[in-house]
């Protein structure tokens, strides 16, 4: 094993967190995964059994003082309770919530710790494509960031907006409008299925003046995610048909696969795109 492999530390044993282990263990990404820890000690145990190299299992403080990369893949709740340990510890950090950012005090504070602690903060594009070209034209003016989501009504089940509006997600027959407003509002609405629309917001003009819109649709069979961009260097648009989790139809399979991907960036010598 090179002397020199980064290790890396993994809050939340979910579905991406079991994919992200998948990938290091099956040697995709030049890692080593060394710790996991979840609030779940069975979830720890069914993705350790899963695995040919087995990491510990140890307590977030523990885990922090082990790692070089902290990948966090559970909560925003997690992001707000871990994620300045990891960088006040000088260890970098990869946020899969990014919801928890819709908090621009809690950012600005993830900032400044990572830059006094010379560490980074990674967030990974998840479910979406285009991150690169937002990322590009906000170097000059940006007029307008939107971005459409539709579900199945499974994907939405659980959902703060159709929990407080008691929304019936069964009596819908065709694709409808359930909510427009602002990245900050949407994620307020719905944690676990717009965390894009603030990764959206942070590469671009921000969480309040970019622009959500959640249809749910019963004929979907995958989560749709449509962004239109416009400003001075003109338009694009781009749409991702994502095949939902097996293990979790709110999130999307790229999600993962976005994580792992960032990883191997992260990993390897040649880097390619914005």
């Amino acid at each position: 094993m090179k002397q020199n492999m980064m290790k890396i530390g993994l809050i939340g044993c979910g579905a991406i967190g079991a994919r992200i282990c998948s990938a290091i263990d099956n040697k995709l990404v030049d890692a080593q995964l060394v710790a996991v820890y979840d609030r779940s000690a069975e979830r720890c145990e069914r993705l350790l059994g899963s695995l040919n190299n087995r990491p510990e299992i140890l307590s977030p403080g523990e885990l922090i003082f082990r790692a070089d990369l902290v990948i966090e893949c559970a909560s925003t709740a997690a992001v707000r309770e871990y994620g300045l340990s990891v960088l006040e510890s000088g260890k970098d950090l990869m946020v899969l919530s990014a919801g928890a950012f819709a908090d621009s005090g809690l950012l600005e504070r993830f900032i400044s710790a990572a830059a006094a602690n010379r560490c980074k903060i990674y967030i990974p594009s998840g479910a979406i494509a285009g991150i690169d070209g937002l990322k590009s034209a906000s170097i000059a003016h940006i007029d307008r960031v939107m971005i459409t989501t539709t579900k199945n009504p499974e994907g939405l089940k659980g959902a703060p907006y159709i929990v407080k509006n008691n929304i019936d997600l069964e009596s819908f027959h065709e694709k409808t409008l359930l909510f427009e407003g602002s990245a900050d509002d949407a994620i307020a609405a719905f944690p676990a299925n717009i965390n894009v629309a603030v990764s959206l917001g942070i590469a671009g003009t921000g969480t309040k003046n970019t622009q959500v819109r959640v249809f749910v649709d019963p004929q979907a069979t995958s989560n749709i995610h449509e962004i239109s961009v416009e400003g001075d260097f003109g338009r694009f648009t781009c749409r991702v048909e994502n095949v939902p989790s097996p293990d979790n139809p709110r999130t999307s399979f790229l999600a993962a696969l976005s994580a792992i991907a960032t990883l191997k960036k992260i990993a390897e010598p040649l880097q390619i795109g914005t």
